[in-house]
């Protein structure tokens, strides 16, 4: 989008979401660990930053607004789910059959277990660095914080992730 501050909310919003929606969903997936939820996540952020087009600032930082309203509404679900989780007993699920899909999805379960073992701002920033592929720049950006923070943040929980993930072996 080269000149949204001259663009509409309409044009903007519509921009923006041909052009990111399916990234954006994607880092709320891998905060939340719903598709579902981090469809909704996405689709309130724009529906957000529409209302809000006007006030926007800078309107050229539209996807930086989105994408700091993603990660902070993601945050929000998981806060909630926290609160549920803590009054709902666990289900249980039930194991596959073992076959190649079955073990792929089990590393892929055992990757997002680890994942969530580790502190909140350094799983946000790993799944903005590795699943995003942004900046450090970018997601300091994104989640308020310093680049050096986002350093420190993305080196402790890639070996975190790391050592986790040896144990689970």
């Amino acid at each position: 989008m080269s000149s949204a501050a001259g663009w509409d909310a309409d044009t903007a919003v519509d921009e923006l979401y041909a052009a990111h929606y399916h990234r954006l969903v994607r880092l709320s997936v891998l905060l939340v660990r719903d598709v579902g939820t981090a469809e909704e996540v996405v689709q309130d952020s724009f529906v957000a930053m529409h209302g809000r087009w006007r006030k926007l600032r800078e309107p050229d930082n539209g996807l930086a607004y989105l994408r700091q309203t993603v990660v902070n509404r993601s945050r929000s679900v998981l806060r909630h789910r926290g609160v549920r989780e803590r009054y709902t007993p666990p289900v249980v699920s039930d194991q596959r059959g073992v076959d190649e899909d079955a073990l792929a999805e089990e590393r892929r379960r055992q990757v997002l277990a680890a994942l969530r073992e580790l502190p909140g701002r350094q799983r946000e920033v790993l799944a903005l660095r590795y699943y995003l592929d942004l900046s450090e720049a970018e997601i300091a950006e994104t989640l308020g914080i310093s680049r050096g923070a986002v350093k420190s943040h993305a080196s402790r929980g890639a070996a975190a992730l790391r050592h986790l993930l040896e144990d689970a072996r």
